[in-house]
């Protein structure tokens, strides 16, 4: 992606901004000079960002929410519309995994994933449509999936991002009258935290690779920021980066609006034998 890409004046919103690829994508869209709303339940590395974003002569909001909460997220499109007039970009990031048997699963993190995966995100995606509209906005509402969607077993959290593959396409065809158009990232194996809730044991061996052994991961935490550095130089064949899938999102929402750019796989260079 050329780093001259424009995106002034264009205002963007992305969920999930506090860590890892929403984090990313958040400061690529405020580095191609779009005022970025970042939300996310993490406060400082979302102000670290917008400091970065604003440092690079951009401008930036932070909002702390949980987009369970379903009038807060609402509040949140409506208030950056409010704020500078329009709404451009719509990135609805924020998600969560739950891997493991489903016969041995807990029922509240099923909960927890559809809240977060689908109807987070089908939420985010109405208050978006809404604003684009009030706006008259030639815009982009941008989901990020999974290349887990593209399986019939990856369970659970798989499911979710069925779902969000399947509400992406019918909104493509729903909204082919308006000046919006619906795009589908689905991301493969990404060097983030959002693998804080794989195996305790897949972890550590993460952690040993990066020459770090006297790691203890614990199920739930986040994986030190220090390991996540030092996996990515030594895995990038089988790892993406967050900025390898925020390239893409500033590929796809730089598009004119006579082309739709509807859907990117982006994947490392070599497979692994898990997705996330």
């Amino acid at each position: 992606m050329p780093a001259s890409i424009s995106l002034s004046g264009k205002t963007a919103v992305v969920t999930g901004a506090s860590s890892g690829i929403g984090r990313a994508i958040a400061e690529r869209l405020g580095a191609a000079g779009a005022h970025v709303v970042l939300s996310g339940r993490s406060s400082a590395p979302m102000e670290a960002s917008a400091k970065k974003i604003e440092a690079a002569g951009g401008s930036a909001k932070v909002v702390p929410m949980d987009v369970r909460d379903i009038p807060a997220l609402q509040s949140l499109v409506a208030d950056a519309l409010a704020d500078k007039g329009r709404l451009d970009i719509m990135v609805n990031n924020a998600g969560l995994s739950y891997p493991g048997a489903i016969a041995d699963a807990e029922p509240e993190h099923w909960r927890d994933m559809l809240e977060v995966n689908v109807l987070a995100l089908l939420v985010g995606c109405q208050a978006a449509i809404r604003a684009m509209r009030e706006c008259k906005a030639e815009g982009h509402i941008v989901n990020i999936s999974s290349i887990a969607a593209l399986r019939r077993d990856s369970g659970v959290y798989g499911a979710t991002k069925h779902a969000v593959n399947c509400i992406t396409n019918t909104l493509r065809q729903e909204l082919e009258d308006d000046t919006i158009r619906m795009v589908n990232i689905m991301p493969g194996a990404i060097a983030t935290n959002f693998a804080r809730n794989f195996d305790p044991a897949f972890l550590k061996g993460l952690g040993a690779m990066a020459g770090v052994t006297d790691f203890e991961p614990v199920q739930g935490e986040k994986m030190p920021d220090e390991i996540l550095e030092k996996i990515q130089p030594l895995m990038q064949q089988v790892l993406s980066t967050p900025e390898d899938v925020a390239e893409a999102v500033a590929y796809a929402v730089s598009a004119p609006i006579n082309v739709n750019v509807s859907e990117v796989v982006v994947r490392p260079g070599k497979s692994m034998d898990f997705s996330i």
